[in-house]
């Protein structure tokens, strides 16, 4: 490491999920690692590469996690904060905002958050807007899973409005399916697309709006035809020009910034159409490494006073 002087700190929250164990061994590579500390945030913190120094934090919906996060900044002051777990990033960005943390934190507003962290509201917003999104229904709505099935003329995806990546998501083909006995209005339901799925990986700036985009093809899921990829490839450049297209369109369209990390699947004509946006790292975003260049880029030679 360098000379303490020299150095700035950067905090990963959810150092030990997939997208902080992604984001250690990139901040790790950097040329410039020995000028950073990096201190690993999580609720049970283990080992990984990449961090220096290990914090555990509570969850999101425990009472303490506010003055816990304050304390933790208060103690480190880090030059950035990068948080990386969804259940946090809506509390968070209201703490950010109400506490005056601007400029350190890479996050949206709380608004465009609470958007993107709730699936239902994401297709609202989006359809709303003119960008591309499976047909959709608040999951209380159909009887049935047979009156689900018949309303979409085929297969139907169940998902919690509310959950980590891919956590809770099912396929319905049949009637008799009993992972429809939960869906309630906590959930969403969706038309199945049956063609390619892709996860865009997204950098919006916060100053001027420009978008970089790498479209990654999912080439292994954990659950089989949904779920989060268990491996991806990068799509040629100028290939796939639709997906990178709707990805900037759905980034604008929420009014999201920093790192974002999408899901775009084809329909059975073609259609690439966006099943959910996720306002923060992935955990493959080490197959995409412009985004967290970007990232630093901006907020580390951006004056505070011009960030979120």
């Amino acid at each position: 490491m360098g000379d303490a002087a020299d150095q700035h700190t950067i905090l990963v929250t959810g150092a030990a999920g997939p997208a902080g164990r992604a984001l250690g061994p990139q901040l790790a590579r950097r040329a410039d690692a020995a000028r950073r500390r990096v201190v690993g945030v999580d609720l049970a913190p283990s080992p990984g590469t990449g961090y220096d120094v290990l914090e555990a934090v509570p969850a999101a919906a425990d009472p303490a996690y506010d003055v816990a996060t304050l304390d933790l900044l208060e103690r480190h002051r880090p030059r950035l904060v990068v948080p990386t777990v969804s259940d946090e990033l809506p509390r968070l960005a209201v703490l950010v905002e109400a506490a005056g943390l601007g400029g350190s934190v890479v996050l949206s507003a709380p608004g465009p958050t609470a958007v993107a962290a709730d699936k239902l509201l994401t297709m609202w917003a989006l359809e709303r807007q003119g960008v591309a999104v499976p047909r959709h229904l608040p999951g209380d709505v159909p009887g049935s899973a047979a009156e689900a099935l018949a309303w979409a003329g085929g297969p139907v995806v169940v998902k919690p409005r509310v959950a980590r990546g891919g956590r809770g998501v099912h396929v319905v083909e049949d009637a008799g399916d009993p992972a429809w006995a939960g869906t309630d209005a906590s959930w969403v339901v969706q038309e199945f697309a049956p063609g390619t799925e892709y996860s865009p990986q997204v950098y919006r700036s916060p100053v001027d709006g420009r978008c970089v985009v790498v479209v990654l093809e999912k080439t292994g899921r954990k659950e089989g035809r949904v779920g989060n990829a268990t491996a991806v490839e990068r799509v040629p450049d100028g290939a796939a020009r639709d997906v990178a297209a709707l990805a900037v369109r759905a980034a604008e369209a929420l009014d999201l910034v920093g790192p974002l990390d999408m899901d775009v699947r084809r329909l059975a004509d073609g259609t690439a159409v966006v099943l959910e946006v996720n306002s923060r790292f992935g955990a493959v975003s080490a197959a995409a490494p412009e985004i967290l260049d970007a990232v630093l880029d901006t907020w580390l030679s951006t004056p505070a006073r011009d960030l979120p």
